[in-house]
């Protein structure tokens, strides 16, 4: 299955992101699935909601995946709220990182 990772990201570098989902990234390939790379290295433009731009970047990345992990703390997280709403509307799995199903066949 293709999965992405929704986590929150604000206020951290995209090494420290990398780092915090690293051990979800390793666990979800184990089992078989294609981590879909959500994190986004593209400069945004500079306005007063570059969040905003972020999340649309995001929205395009889920519409490949079958499934999304939300990792602790994304319940406190405006997009990962978003995100969570998304994924239930249109049907995608909905995981936690300490929820993952096993790797099938």
């Amino acid at each position: 299955m293709k999965v992405m990772i929704s986590q929150p990201m604000k206020g951290l570098s995209v090494e420290q992101v990398k780092a915090n989902r690293k051990a979800v990234v390793e666990m979800l390939e184990a089992r078989g699935h294609e981590v879909v790379d959500t994190v986004i290295a593209e400069t945004p433009p500079e306005t007063e909601h570059q969040a905003l731009w972020y999340l649309g970047k995001s929205l395009e990345q889920m519409a490949q995946c079958d499934a999304c992990v939300f990792m602790k703390g994304s319940d406190a997280a405006r997009g990962c709220r978003i995100e969570h709403a998304a994924a239930l509307a249109y049907g995608i799995e909905v995981w936690t990182e300490n929820g993952l199903p096993e790797a099938k066949g």
